[in-house]
């Protein structure tokens, strides 16, 4: 919202038909890229969450008690309490809390962002299988209504057998007006005008 910000009033003083903000600040707030200070907050807590961080913290920490406790009395920075190095972990502390709380902000958005894109990309396989199921449902439709090889074989064979009785009724017919003009000549009608 800040970077919005910022090109806003970048635009308006670049533009000389709108009035200057009303609102300009005494003092100019320190610019700097929340990108590059994000990717260093990122860094800072992947670092402090490794086991090199917590070994120079103990090393640190054990070598500063050591330190104060053997050395002679006039060398001892931090006496027994070790109210120094308190301050030192407090401080360090509360700037190593806002920077990993800043670092998982960036983290979530980055998730949102895969998030999104991986239920589009659900949606649009949803979408393909559904296509698909709707065209594997018409193709077996349609492969219901065409002729199977066992259907054009039993219409074959009846076709077949619809031809044989017919040229055997052709045949015999044939055969039944041959012998009846081949009995005899009495048995022909005379000719016309006799």
């Amino acid at each position: 919202m800040a970077e919005r910000e910022r090109h806003e009033r970048q635009d308006r003083r670049e533009r000389l038909d709108l009035p200057r903000d009303p609102r300009r600040a005494l003092v100019r707030r320190p610019a700097y890229d929340s990108d590059a200070f994000g990717v260093f907050a990122e860094q800072f807590a992947r670092f402090m969450g490794t086991a090199t961080f917590l070994a120079y913290m103990t090393l640190f920490v054990v070598v500063w008690v050591a330190a104060n406790v053997l050395l002679p009395g006039s060398a001892r920075w931090d006496g027994y309490p070790f109210i120094f190095l308190t301050l030192m972990l407090s401080l360090q502390a509360s700037y190593a809390a806002p920077l990993i709380l800043l670092a998982q902000n960036r983290q979530e958005q980055r998730d949102k962002v895969v998030a999104e894109q991986d239920r589009q990309a659900n949606a649009r396989a949803h979408a393909d299988m559904e296509f698909l199921a709707r065209e594997v449902a018409s193709l077996r439709m349609a492969v219901g209504e065409v002729a199977t090889r066992d259907y054009l074989r039993s219409e074959l064979r009846s076709l077949l057998a619809d031809l044989d009785e017919r040229v055997e009724e052709a045949t015999r017919r044939a055969l039944e007006g041959r012998g009846a003009s081949h009995d005899g000549p009495d048995d022909r009608p005379p000719p016309p005008g006799s």
